[in-house]
Formats: C-alpha cells, sequence, structure tokens
C-alpha cells in the first residue's frame, strides 16, 4: 500500500509545493509588471471622485502612464501587507483633457467593467495576477475594491 501512496504524495508536493523563486517585489502592496526577470513597479496614485450630470468618474492626474508594457496579456507580481489580492480588479481608462478616467456609473448604474483578472498566491505573501484576456492599446489601473488607490500602466 506506501508503495502505492509514495509516488502520489511526491506528485502532489511537486505540484502544490513549487514556490516563486524569481525577482521580488521591493515594496508590499504595489503591483510589478513582470517582463521576463524583471519587475517594474507600477503608476501608485490615488483617484478622485467627481460627480458629473448622471455620471460618477474616478479622475487619475496625468494623461498617460510612465509604466509600459508591450504585453496584452501581462502578468504581476505583489507582495501583499494591508491590500488583498484577491479584490484588486482592472479598469480601462480613457485619457481625456490631460487626466485620465473611468466612468464608474451612469445615471446611478453600473457601466465600468472589470478585466477578468486570476489571482494566484505563490508564496507566503506573494500573489501572481493574470490578465485572462487581450488588453487593447491603452490606459489601465489596477485597483482594490472600493478603495481609491491606483496602480496605473499602460500597453503599447
Amino acid at each position: 500500500m506506501l508503495r502505492r501512496l509514495l509516488p502520489l504524495i511526491l506528485c502532489s508536493t511537486t505540484l502544490f509545493g513549487q514556490k516563486y523563486t524569481g525577482p521580488q517585489p521591493e515594496k508590499a502592496d504595489l503591483p510589478y509588471l513582470m517582463h521576463a526577470d524583471n519587475l517594474v513597479a507600477t503608476e501608485a496614485g490615488e483617484a478622485k471622485d467627481e460627480h458629473r450630470k448622471d455620471d460618477d468618474v474616478a479622475v487619475i492626474g496625468g494623461a498617460t502612464s510612465p509604466v509600459a508594457t508591450p504585453l496584452a496579456s501581462p502578468i504581476f507580481l505583489m507582495r501583499a501587507d494591508k491590500l488583498n489580492a484577491d479584490t484588486l480588479e482592472i479598469y480601462k481608462l480613457e485619457s481625456k483633457n490631460g487626466h485620465r478616467e473611468v466612468t464608474l456609473t451612469h445615471k446611478k448604474k453600473p457601466v465600468a467593467k472589470p478585466v477578468i483578472v486570476s489571482v494566484t498566491k505563490v508564496g507566503d505573501d506573494l500573489y501572481r495576477l493574470e490578465v485572462n484576456q487581450e488588453l487593447s492599446n491603452g490606459e489601465y489601473s489596477i485597483t482594490p475594491r472600493d478603495l481609491n488607490l491606483v496602480f496605473c500602466f499602460r500597453v503599447y
């Protein structure tokens, strides 16, 4: 019986016991773009809520993010301390009049739809975020649900 279980035990520890061994994020609670063996910190900031006629809009300063990736399906790495990686969502932003924005609601109905992201724990406090669809060129923001923190990047 032990001979039959031993291969199963060895396979399960190989599959589930793998730890991430690549470069480590320098700061906690900041998503980093993974570019091969390099990590690039996203642009951290805060969105301001604006109420316009029938719309609720989140506005971020600057027309474009200095953090860019050519990857249409980027992967991020984040060491979590205060933020919960499972609450992170990605939204496409529009550049308008020298700032970036996303319309959250129109006439009190939600309109912004987050990009689908898979979150995988790869270490004790280390998480890998993978975009599950191709992103078109443009500005994007990773944001924790119900917080005004933003981590911006652009796809080119």
